[in-house]
């Protein structure tokens, strides 16, 4: 157990961390970028315990209930909360993009270049395995192979069929190796509650459980020894990449008004939605939570993975926010891997940014159908860098836009992600929290 006083100190290092790495990499981007070794081995040791982690945390929660049946409510609130924030987060994307319009600023010669210039479907699903890290086997098995390459049978169903699947595998140990957390879950949750049913004759595994949580959580905090060191790496190579290519400031003034209405919806949905929703549940002051959860937010800014960051953000949930350990190991790596309300927001006025950049006037119901597929693909994002521009192929072509032109944001992609993987974080901390309140034991568990 890590000792709360030290978390400002701790906070701090990371701040400044940050603020170097983006210094160096705007002053000598050359040599920030030789610091990206140092970055991917930090971030490998973050993503090396996430799996076991996560089936340890999960079963430790659902074993502390005592009985699988208490798992009824705290289930039902906490996929409702996710449900419903991130659908929340899509309206404000929606809101901002009609209110801005950013694709009326894009200038004309620009369009002609890009209609001239757009890749063909097969490069462009090739860019997009590269850009997130995942094989084509990897995105083709998330949504279906014809699917993803001819954009047929996209209907909402069929998102649905394939999210359904996205629950259960036929191989746990594949899903280990893929980081597929959602059927780890489902195994984690169903394993622990039949052990609750056991009693004595499952105490040595159940003990077992319990130890190695412990024992995963304790090596957390020998990571976050390292921390502020890792994430000057991780952000002084990608920043100091960026800058050496000397093309990201021009693509940047290109998509200003796209980039800015973004950031004006994430910051909507971190700094007043969220808030809202947490006081209105704990009476909870979200700004000192927000504070609490710093190590963790400034972490996923720097990794850009909600599931690479889910070690610190259980820890800084129970050791700095107070969140009962209970709530932490059952809501937040469920929350890792469905709750993506960055995501989803970024979807929506990515979407909307491209039908008015191609001159499509998309109807109310085009953009019911917008939130509804954003929402859908966004529960269905793998929590990994950039994993937002695969499921942006569905919500694209839920409406009938051309898939191609995401090659319009691509150059900007890679900075709005830490921004929305923050705020996917964050909402994931407040679920922890709200959820908490329905925890039928906690008391019980000290």
């Amino acid at each position: 157990m890590s000792q709360p006083h030290q978390q400002p100190h701790l906070t701090r290092w990371i701040i400044v961390a940050i603020l170097l790495a983006i210094a160096a990499a705007m002053v000598a981007p050359t040599f920030a970028m030789q610091f990206e070794i140092g970055g991917e081995i930090f971030l490998r040791v973050l993503k090396m315990i996430v799996v076991p982690l996560v089936v340890a945390s999960v079963m430790t929660g659902i074993l502390g209930m005592g009985d699988v049946r208490k798992l009824g409510r705290p289930g039902l609130y906490t996929v409702l909360y996710y449900l419903a924030t991130t659908f929340m987060a899509v309206i404000v994307g929606l809101v901002i993009v009609n209110v801005i319009r950013p694709g009326l600023s894009v200038a004309e010669e620009q369009k002609a270049r890009l209609i001239e210039e757009k890749p063909a479907r097969q490069q462009l699903y090739e860019h997009l395995a590269t850009q997130t890290d995942l094989s084509d086997e990897a995105i083709a098995k998330a949504f279906g192979d014809d699917e993803y390459i001819d954009g047929k049978n996209r209907s909402m169903t069929r998102i649905l069929r394939n999210l359904v699947l996205m629950l259960f595998t036929d191989n746990l140990f594949l899903s280990a190796v893929e980081t597929q957390l959602l059927p780890l879950i489902m195994f984690s949750i169903a394993f622990a509650g039949m052990l609750t049913t056991m009693g004595e004759r499952a105490s040595l595994l159940t003990s077992f459980i319990t130890q190695l949580n412990d024992a995963l959580m304790a090596f957390i905090l020998l990571i976050m020894r390292v921390a502020p060191l890792g994430i000057f790496c991780l952000v002084a190579g990608r920043f100091g990449m960026a800058n050496a290519q000397g093309e990201f400031l021009a693509e940047l003034s290109k998509t200003a008004w796209y980039s800015a209405s973004v950031f004006i919806g994430l910051a909507f949905h971190a700094f007043v939605t969220l808030p809202a929703v947490l006081y209105f549940f704990t009476k909870r002051n979200p700004y000192r939570f927000m504070v609490q959860m710093g190590q963790a937010l400034l972490t996923a800014f720097s990794t850009s993975s909600s599931s690479a960051t889910l070690p610190l953000t259980m820890e800084a949930a129970v050791d700095e926010a107070g969140i009962s350990k209970q709530s932490v190991d059952f809501v937040l790596p469920l929350g890792a891997t469905i709750n993506m309300d960055g995501t989803a927001l970024y979807e929506a006025v990515a979407a909307i940014f491209i039908a008015q950049v191609v001159g499509a006037d998309l109807s109310f119901a085009q953009q019911v159908t917008v939130a509804i597929t954003a929402t859908l693909a966004a529960i269905g994002a793998a929590g990994i860098p950039e994993a937002g521009l695969v499921t942006m192929v569905i919500v694209l072509t839920a409406v009938g836009l051309p898939v191609e032109y995401i090659t319009i944001i691509l150059s900007v992609d890679w900075l709005l992600d830490r921004f929305r993987t923050t705020v996917n974080v964050f909402g994931d901390a407040c679920g922890a929290a709200i959820v908490e309140k329905s925890m039928p034991v906690v008391e019980s568990t000290g």
